[in-house]
């Protein structure tokens, strides 16, 4: 089983878009997967979840659950404001210390409306994994201007496909 985390709480994002397009690449390698949401989290889970309230919020706690029972996973990485979403970053930090992404292995990809594709967004959180003891795969595709190369729910860009389907082959023997 691999999780993708959509990074993002917005809903109806171009990345949970991402991610199902995502999850489909590996279902058609036989892979099972499920999407995490931060959408589903509670809206008040930074006061309701962490720190004195860990292990409190049950709807925190079954997404991070999730996390916990997998050896991979991969993160949908929005760009906003040159970095990636405080939720993600909320979620990463209401997490047990230890961390349970320790010896775990992921994979990032990049989204953003710019012309960058998350580059910074996945060097920030890529940091944040290192430091967490987790294994990120060196292969992160940049998906620039995103809205520009997506139609509904299909990519309309050729090389973006190729770049995804080259890191799911990856991810599956990493």
């Amino acid at each position: 089983m691999i999780e993708i985390v959509c990074g993002t709480n917005r809903p109806g994002s171009v990345s949970a878009t991402i991610a199902e397009i995502y999850a489909d690449l590996l279902r058609q390698r036989g892979q099972s997967c499920e999407i995490v949401d931060l959408s589903a989290l509670p809206a008040d889970f930074t006061v309701s979840a962490l720190y004195d309230n860990a292990g409190a919020n049950e709807a925190f706690n079954r997404l991070a659950n999730r996390l916990r029972q997998v050896q991979k996973m991969v993160f949908i990485v929005p760009e906003y404001n040159n970095s990636f979403p405080g939720v993600l970053k909320a979620f990463i930090d209401g997490m047990d210390y230890p961390s349970p992404f320790k010896g775990k292995k992921c994979a990032l990809v990049g989204v953003s409306s710019g012309v960058q594709g998350g580059g910074m967004a996945m060097s920030h959180l890529t940091d944040i994994f290192n430091y967490l003891g987790m294994h990120v795969l060196a292969q992160k595709p940049r998906l620039a201007q995103i809205e520009k190369n997506l139609e509904g729910d299909r990519l309309t860009n050729a090389l973006y496909q190729q770049l995804l389907e080259e890191q799911v082959e990856s991810l599956l023997v990493y």
